[in-house]
């Protein structure tokens, strides 16, 4: 019913030549794809890529986060133009690697990390709206959905929960623009993952599975039966991503806040986590 990934994240900072045979390992876990972070689009041997994904007949879903550097919310139009230019970018390279129907989620509305000071302003919503619209006509021609992640009051101050994402894509008002929950901002943001994920409905595009700690999946806080009785509730048939990080990515580890080990691996917290949540699909069914 659902398609499980995994966030390649949690094993290494970029997919490059090097780091191929991820995928494979992806899939002796168990997962049926993977996330790809598309950092550096340009840089990606996109090639190589769809062909161990053939091989391996795995599917592949997209992230991408955008920096200051990118900012929609910018009053400086060159820099809301990057910001354009840089998802682009990155939507060409998933069509190449997943072709039509892939998914990217993440943030992409806002730089991720950016708090500025007050609640968003009218201009900047304005702002990231043209801006997002534009951006989903341009994946909407390539067969690309983009969902938006709405992320923690501590990590930005733009969208935090799920009507306001869903409010976004109203006013974005194109087809192919969804919205990406994550249970690790749910569970500081909204009063019921339930709820949230009924509010949600046929605008979710994309699923985050991760646990309050962004430990292994089912260890924790988060109310797993009630995010499987509101996916099925609303019939969502799309991806299920553990998503996590480790301290030995030192950079994803600054950015992210990941001070200890949250597991004994990285292929304990995935493997671990994917069995516990199929298990509790299975007993919420």
């Amino acid at each position: 019913m659902y398609t499980y990934g995994v966030e390649l994240l949690l094993w290494a900072e970029t997919l490059d030549e090097k780091q191929l045979g991820l995928i494979g390992h992806a899939s002796g876990l168990g997962f049926d794809g993977v996330e790809i972070h598309l950092r550096y689009p340009d840089r990606l041997p996109v090639d190589p890529i769809r062909e161990e994904l053939r091989k391996r007949k795995m599917r592949a879903c997209f992230i991408v986060i955008l920096t200051e550097e990118c900012s929609p919310l910018s009053a400086d139009r060159a820099v809301r133009e990057r910001a354009l230019a840089f998802f682009r970018e990155s939507i060409d390279a998933a069509a190449a690697i997943g072709g039509e129907g892939s998914v990217i989620g993440g943030v992409t509305y806002a730089p991720a990390g950016y708090l500025s000071g007050r609640a968003r302003t009218k201009k900047e919503w304005e702002r990231s709206v043209d801006y997002f619209r534009r951006a989903a006509r341009y994946a909407g021609e390539r067969g690309i959905t983009l969902a938006v992640e709405p992320l923690n009051r501590f990590e930005t101050h733009f969208l935090n929960t799920a009507a306001d994402a869903v409010r976004f894509c109203r006013e974005v008002g194109e087809p192919n623009v969804k919205v990406h929950l994550d249970t690790y901002h749910m569970i500081r943001e909204e009063k019921s993952f339930y709820r949230a994920i009924m509010e949600t409905g046929d605008y979710l595009g994309l699923f985050h599975a991760c646990e309050n700690d962004r430990g292994t999946p089912g260890t924790g806080l988060v109310r797993w039966d009630e995010v499987y009785r509101g996916l099925r509730d609303i019939g969502y048939k799309g991806w299920i991503v553990i998503e996590s990080f480790v301290p030995e990515i030192e950079e994803l580890a600054r950015v992210t806040a990941i001070w200890r080990r949250l597991a004994p691996s990285a292929d304990y917290l995935a493997g671990e986590g994917l069995k516990n949540l199929r298990r509790i699909e299975r007993e919420t069914a």
